[in-house]
């Protein structure tokens, strides 16, 4: 097969990770060609073409029109392969980080190009700054996702099963060198401390570590609004002397933080695929934390082992000012339906927040920072208040422990190793990757996407977010 990959840039990041994964794992079986944005900075070993009108919008630069940017790829396409290739395998399409790119996408289709596009992240889940307000997505053509919920929420909008694929992700186990082990005690959350991995939760969690324990976060984000969220984190932690070590990486390598950690966690709120769920398990480390159904079936379904995460936090209403919560959070849900033109009554709203609070309590997770940093506070003060949050959540008391030591926890870990290098090694990737191809070859499908049907499906008031909705730009 003649495989063409499509995406804004290479830079380093996880949507590049997962198109060179895929270019490694099929490169006995199928020519590669990589058309792309912006040029990779290191030298990279696939035939790459770079066409700067498919990258990223840059304000100052007058915008080519669709149709030239899709001749352009075409003659890419066809300088390399005279006779074409069998498929275009476009990653993350639906994010309007390039105003004109369905435009170019929907000349392509015409011009009788197969598409497939892989959807990893969507607009609608919590990204309205890079929505395709008055766009229709592309239609008569092949989708894949990376986890269920997203396949059984495209299937609602109108997508037919032979023309939408589930492929999962390829876990590349951690090789680390055992002598290289720091004197440290500390627990790893091993993520880019960006918003919806819900920094303000692993600290809440540390209160509750063995004593002496220090949360490790491994890196800083990237991004000016995650910064400025990143930073009050540092201020308050460093105001209520709290055990936390920002930035690990550049105080050790990751390789022996992860190879030393007493456990790894995951609080995040939000995930495409979830390789925070799979990696730990190949170091020979205990994962802990949140769990989310929006990926937990992807892997339990694989018979892994993950009934000891939690699925919230719960906190009593009293312990924050609740009022203004309501008034934040009515005021956000109404903004972001705005942004999706999606109409919601202030009857439904209103509905909406009285189930999710009628015991009295609300999940952590579903707090901004601001609120958050009101029940760290009341934790660390007050000693009462720690022991209510941990009778209304006993597994907080499991943070206390060293879980890798017991006999229970060596056999989960080992368990869920050999199942991730099992169902999610490079040969079983490479098996999902040409099977999904031959379909995109040989079947003709005919759908579309409704895009009122997916934002109400993402916008769902039951675990909305204050955390991934509010202040979404800046």
């Amino acid at each position: 097969m003649k495989i063409a990959f499509l995406h804004y840039h290479l830079k380093p990041g996880g949507v590049t990770t997962v198109i060179q994964q895929q270019m490694y794992a099929v490169k006995n079986d199928c020519e590669i060609l990589v058309i792309t944005g912006e040029p990779p900075k290191d030298d990279f070993p696939f035939k790459t073409i770079v066409i700067p009108e498919i990258g990223y919008d840059q304000p100052c630069h007058k915008p080519q029109p669709p149709v030239k940017t899709a001749q352009k790829i075409i003659k890419a396409i066809s300088d390399h392969w005279p006779s074409g290739c069998d498929v275009l395998h476009v990653h993350n399409p639906l994010l309007a980080k390039n105003r004109l790119f369905l435009q170019i996408l929907s000349t392509l289709s015409e011009k009788n190009i197969r598409l497939f596009l892989q959807i990893h992240d969507f607009a609608e889940d919590g990204r309205p700054w890079v929505y395709y307000k008055d766009s229709p997505y592309p239609s008569d053509c092949h989708y894949s996702v990376i986890n269920s919920r997203d396949y059984d929420m495209l299937v609602k909008t109108g997508l037919k099963k032979t023309g939408l694929h589930l492929l999962l992700n390829m876990v590349t186990p951690f090789k680390l060198v055992p002598e290289n082990k720091l004197a440290d005690d500390f627990v790893l959350y091993p993520v880019r401390a960006i918003r919806r991995k819900n920094i303000g939760e692993a600290i809440l969690l540390s209160l509750f570590f063995a004593k002496n324990q220090t949360l490790a976060i491994t890196l800083p984000p990237n991004s000016p609004h995650d910064w400025n969220y990143y930073n009050i984190w540092k201020q308050f932690t460093a105001e209520k002397h709290l055990n936390v070590l920002f930035e690990a990486s550049v105080s050790y390598d990751f390789k022996d933080l992860v190879k030393s950690a007493k456990q790894m966690i995951t609080t995040s709120i939000s995930e495409g695929f979830g390789f925070s769920y799979l990696e730990p398990w190949t170091a020979g480390q205990m994962l802990s934390g949140r769990r989310l159904d929006s990926i937990y079936n992807d892997f339990t379904s694989k018979k892994m082992v993950l009934d000891h995460l939690y699925d919230k936090i719960l906190i009593p209403l009293a312990y924050i000012d609740h009022k203004l919560f309501f008034q934040k959070w009515k005021s956000c849900v109404m903004d972001n339906s705005a942004k999706f033109k999606i109409l919601i009554s202030d009857t439904a709203i209103d509905y909406a927040y009285e189930n999710m609070t009628a015991s009295q309590y609300i999940d952590f997770g579903i707090l901004d920072e601001h609120f958050q940093q009101q029940v760290i506070s009341y934790i660390q003060t007050d000693k009462n208040v720690k022991n209510r949050i941990m009778e209304l959540n006993p597994f907080l008391s499991d943070f206390s422990q060293t879980p890798n030591n017991s006999k229970n926890n060596s056999e989960i870990i080992n368990h869920n190793r050999l199942i991730v290098e099992s169902e999610f090694s490079q040969s079983a990737y490479r098996k999902r990757l040409l099977s999904t191809w031959q379909k995109v070859i040989h079947q003709t499908v005919n759908h579309k996407i409704d895009k009122q049907i997916l934002a109400r499906e993402f916008l769902n008031l039951e675990n909305f977010s204050l955390l991934k909705w509010s202040d979404s730009y800046v």
